[in-house]
């Protein structure tokens, strides 16, 4: 008994339909996904280079402000040691010459109060006098 010759018309337009469909739509299709994986790993890396050039930037800016708060910290301390001097100098200056100017002071007051007693001296020794003749009627 022979087989079937609709049996291998079936066979035949069964290979014949799956070479088709591999050439016409499987091959495109895996070559779509194959370019879209590609596309999609290539987009990965490059958003990966791009977080690390951005760390690296930030690394870079955090150091970089961190080197300016150090100067600016330094050139503070400079200018606040300068004050520190300048003022210390001031103070002693200005000490120094409230100091002559009290002992100066001292000096005018303990004259006039010589002067003072002296006066006072003489003015009473005239007044015991004149009081001393008056009473005695000279």
């Amino acid at each position: 008994m022979l087989p079937d010759l609709s049996i291998i018309w079936v066979i035949v337009a069964v290979l014949i339909l799956a070479f088709a469909l591999d050439r016409l739509l499987f091959k495109p299709l895996a070559r779509s996904v194959a370019e879209r994986q590609a596309t999609v790993k290539s987009a990965l890396d490059l958003a990966e280079s791009a977080a690390a050039r951005a760390q690296a930037a930030t690394a870079e800016f955090d150091a970089k402000v961190g080197a300016a708060r150090a100067e600016i910290y330094r050139q503070m301390d400079e200018r606040r040691k300068a004050a520190e001097g300048y003022r210390s100098e001031v103070m002693s200056k200005t000490r120094s010459e409230v100091e002559a100017t009290v002992a100066q002071a001292r000096s005018e007051l303990e004259q006039q109060t010589a002067l003072a007693r002296a006066r006072l001296e003489s003015d009473a020794e005239a007044l015991g006098r004149e009081i001393s003749d008056k009473v005695l009627g000279r």
